[in-house]
């Protein structure tokens, strides 16, 4: 059969794709990417064949007027802490306690979201190519990232079976589940809903059969990398699939090819805030003095621009502008972080135990909640009191207390009962042959 995946142009996005879509190469299929140009040579550069589509997204620069629009910074302790128990919460995606998701908020975060972020990285143009590219090719299966909406517009357009491919936990199904609840109880008059205005809007001007439903949003079904213990119990049909790394093209360096002659700790704040955002939430300073002068080797992922901000290193700390995690991570006892998608399941997978100061970016916070829940990792509850004796404190305890290298062990293993990429392809298959529609 024939396979499209499509993210919007975001590389630790495309990357959760690939052993996928290798997975389908390898066992017969034709794979496609698609994007829009600004990821190209990244898709290439796995090996995979690139179709651009749309214009170049520049990222970085729409990630600013996302942070303008919607506020930088999580919305649970900044209301919290306002110390006016009246004050309106800042609207977030990821939400989750019962009490805020009233019919008033889940329309605010699918307002903003649908005109601010899904739009701006799914624009029209791109929607239409991708459309278009669909109907050229013909593929059975188009296989989307959770936020690149695009792709079910594709698949309806050309008759493929739809799939979301998620990247962390699943917030877009759990808020619409919410949204959905309160939607049915208002009078028809009064149902307003920003998804179903914006894709709607494109079904009818590339003239998809059929009307606007929930598949449009969450898929026929949900390809599912993340662990058990971090998916919400909604009424969905997810796929289970064990996270396998991809970091992208490396090479390991010689010095790591050495068996560390102290525990070894990787520092780094991932890809995301680097080449999206353009800086980082946590001090570099920081984190540095967190671990400087223990007795440990530090790895630390830091390029140019981060090390332009700092007057020296401590001796035990290491600087590397990129090492590829799923080399570095085998031979540490712990690993800092920011809590990011690819960086956390990239420590699940080798049972590394995490220190996680959650960035402010879609669910950081909640993985890294649910991660010291599981015995396997802390995480800074208050970023704005952060400090190098309370990150050094818990560094410490993360290392010298066996429960945790015991606890990530154990993740490590249900992981690993987890099917391949390669185990679900027949599933794919069956699944695609269900919901496919005749191509018109």
């Amino acid at each position: 059969m024939r396979v499209l995946f499509t993210t919007f142009a975001a590389k630790v996005h495309m990357y959760s794709q690939v052993p996928l879509a290798w997975a389908l190469h390898t066992a017969g299929h034709e794979v496609r990417v698609a994007s829009q140009p600004d990821l190209v040579d990244a898709i290439t550069g796995t090996g995979l064949t690139a179709v651009p589509v749309g214009h170049a997204l520049n990222l970085e620069e729409g990630m600013k007027q996302v942070d303008d629009s919607l506020g930088e910074g999580g919305g649970h302790e900044d209301a919290e802490a306002s110390g006016e128990p009246d004050a309106e919460p800042e609207l977030d995606i990821t939400e989750s306690r019962p009490e805020r998701l009233t019919w008033d908020y889940s329309l605010g975060v699918f307002a903003s979201m649908t005109a601010v972020v899904f739009q701006n990285q799914c624009p029209e143009e791109m929607i239409d190519d991708l459309a278009g590219f669909a109907r050229e090719w013909k593929p059975d299966l188009v296989v989307w990232d959770t936020m690149t909406f695009a792709g079910a517009v594709a698949a309806r357009a050309c008759g493929a079976a739809s799939a979301r491919l998620l990247f962390g936990v699943d917030h877009v199904a759990r808020m619409r589940a919410a949204f959905v609840a309160h939607l049915r109880e208002r009078p028809p008059q009064l149902r307003d809903d920003p998804m179903e205005e914006w894709l709607s809007t494109a079904m009818r001007r590339l003239g998809c059969p059929g009307d606007f439903d929930e598949d449009m949003v969450v898929g026929q079904w949900t390809i599912d990398p993340t662990p058990s213990w971090m998916r919400s119990p909604l009424d969905l049909q997810y796929v289970p699939v064990r996270y396998v790394p991809y970091n992208g093209p490396a090479t390991v360096p010689e010095w790591l090819r050495e068996e560390p002659k102290r525990k070894r700790v990787c520092v780094t704040l991932g890809l995301s805030h680097r080449e999206v955002q353009g800086g980082d939430e946590i001090s570099i300073r920081l984190l540095l003095d967190a671990v400087a002068g223990l007795d440990i080797e530090v790895v630390a992922t830091l390029d140019a621009s981060q090390l332009d901000k700092l007057e020296n290193v401590p001796e035990n700390v290491r600087v590397v502008d990129f090492v590829p995690l799923n080399a570095l991570l085998p031979t540490c006892s712990a690993i800092l972080s920011h809590g990011g998608s690819g960086t956390l399941a990239t420590a699940l997978a080798h049972g590394v135990p995490q220190l996680v100061i959650p960035s402010t970016i879609w669910d950081s916070a909640d993985k890294a909640e649910q991660l010291e829940a599981q015995g396997a990792g802390l995480y800074v509850r208050d970023v704005r009191r952060l400090s190098a004796s309370v990150l050094r404190d818990q560094l410490l305890r993360l290392l010298d207390e066996p429960s945790f290298a015991e606890n990530a062990a154990r993740l490590r293993r249900e992981m690993v009962g987890t099917p391949t990429p390669n185990d679900i392809v027949p599933l794919l298959e069956k699944l695609t042959a269900e919901h496919r529609k005749p191509t018109a």
